[in-house]
């Protein structure tokens, strides 16, 4: 397994993981000493995008499951590789074309609802009351600009139909990458 710097930066280290996996099966071992944000615990989301913009996979965590930011970097680049629905597993030929970020969440913070937002500035969770359904939306969404937006985004995301009551966290998030 080969083992990335210490000092990557977490848009790199996403970009190494894939390109490991896709073309050698191989899932590369975390930073034996990562630094800073990447030593620390928390949900992390990693997002592909082709060369004109298109998203190409996107999957995260909510609240950290790994022993560190860079081990949830790792395994999130994969699945945003090969395991995204919407998608079909990226191959060898589109890894020289893709753009890759990572946003690591604050913890999620109770809201009341939309007056509680900002989609500049805060992403949202919205779940029913009895659990079944849930969406995330990431802040600064290209296409996304008002809160109106968001919230009509996130409920449709969740398959829940506005106006159904929801419980709702906000989080905020630090972007690393080149989309």
């Amino acid at each position: 397994m080969r083992r990335p710097f210490d000092d990557i930066l977490p848009q790199e280290l996403a970009r190494l993981t894939v390109e490991a996996f896709i073309q050698a099966g191989e899932v590369i071992e975390p930073p034996a000493n990562p630094q800073g944000l990447l030593a620390q615990r928390a949900g992390a989301f990693v997002t592909l995008r082709s060369s004109n913009g298109q998203l190409r996979g996107c999957i995260g965590t909510i609240e950290g499951t790994r022993s560190s930011v860079a081990d949830e970097i790792i395994q999130n680049a994969i699945s945003a590789a090969t395991r995204d629905p919407r998608f079909l597993p990226v191959s060898t030929s589109e890894l020289p074309d893709l753009k890759y970020s990572v946003d690591v969440l604050s913890v999620p913070e109770p809201a009341r609802g939309p007056e509680d937002l900002d989609a500049a500035v805060f992403g949202v969770i919205v779940e029913t009351l009895d659990g079944r359904r849930r969406g995330l939306l990431l802040p600064r969404i290209a296409g996304i600009e008002s809160v109106k937006a968001q919230w009509l985004a996130v409920h449709s995301k969740a398959g829940i139909e506005p106006g159904t009551a929801v419980k709702v966290e906000r989080f905020t998030v630090t972007r690393f990458g080149e989309n």
